[in-house]
């Protein structure tokens, strides 16, 4: 499985590509021909989608909690249904179903989510005794191995090594932490954007393209931080979501700068809006013009209007 979770991350600068993303591989291998019966699972507890096959002698239907491998073990999964185009992932990326989840693996669940408040408790308690700087941000126990994850954000890297053992002594299980981002947080946390719709990451999809400022540049938004960025710091998920869209439609306008020559005036473009299909052009006798893009037409390299 691929790892979703950010690594190395630095936001002391303030500069915009700051709230960018780092650069990922996301596109699919075109090669690969998926499964037929291909499955969208989701990790309930990390708001994680899986892709997922399931063997010929095992029948799952939607909202059916399975057992499949993930990269921390074993451990319990929602079936969201079936994948009819499966995007952003790679073949590596798809795991096999080991088992329907029986009754026993719910009330052991269930269980587990009791023990999980008691433990994010005494983590904290840990945490304060160690003086580490570390914020938790959730606790997991596998459902299907005897292992408890703690999930944590800090700005700086933190040897945690003591805090470990002690942890271990007191769980009598394997322990993990992990240091996750704050794309990460947002998405196992949940909560609304400026939209007041919840979280693209934590209710949509959690593979989404990486972001830019390239995407808000091409979609006329102001590159003020504070409006084209999440909850989280980082920039807004949606801003994926449209890019492609603008990406074709500016290739049949011309850009902002381009010079044309119209009502025996030298006219420069200044604004460029794809949605409603008008350019804003500035004449040399300072006359200011809109003028509806299907009059637009290229003459080689050069724009004409008709």
């Amino acid at each position: 499985m691929s790892d979703i979770f950010e690594q190395d991350i630095n936001r002391d600068s303030e500069d915009l590509a700051d709230l960018e993303d780092d650069t990922l591989d996301d596109t699919d291998n075109e090669e690969y021909i998926f499964p037929k019966n291909l499955y969208k699972l989701k990790l309930e507890y990390s708001s994680e989608g899986i892709y997922a096959t399931v063997p010929s002698s095992l029948k799952i239907k939607t909202g059916d909690h399975v057992i499949i491998p993930t990269r921390y073990g074993n451990d319990l999964a929602l079936n969201l249904g079936k994948a009819e185009v499966p995007t952003g992932i790679k073949p590596s990326d798809v795991v096999e179903v080991i088992r329907i989840a029986d009754n026993k693996d719910l009330t052991h669940a269930e269980e587990l989510a009791k023990k999980e408040k008691e433990a994010f408790k005494t983590f904290k308690e840990k945490v304060e005794a160690h003086k580490l700087d570390m914020k938790l941000i959730s606790v997991h126990f596998l459902v299907g191995e005897q292992k408890v994850l703690f999930f944590f954000s800090s700005d700086n890297r933190v040897d945690f090594r003591e805090l470990v053992k002690d942890l271990v002594s007191v769980f009598k299980m394997r322990i993990e932490l992990r240091q996750i981002g704050v794309r990460d947080e947002s998405r196992i946390t949940g909560g609304l954007g400026v939209c007041g719709r919840p979280f693209c990451c934590h209710s949509v999809n959690d593979k989404l393209p990486s972001v830019s400022i390239r995407m808000a540049k091409d979609q006329n938004l102001s590159l003020n931080s504070m409006k084209i960025s999440g909850q989280c710091g980082r920039l807004l998920c949606c801003l994926s979501y449209e890019h492609n869209w603008y990406e074709e439609a500016r290739k049949k306008l011309p850009s902002e700068g381009v010079r044309i020559y119209y009502d025996d005036t030298n006219f420069r473009v200044t604004e460029v809006n794809p949605i409603s299909s008008m350019v804003k052009i500035t004449g040399e006798d300072g006359r200011i013009l809109e003028i509806n893009a299907h009059r637009f037409s290229r003459d080689g390299n050069k724009w004409k209007i008709n």
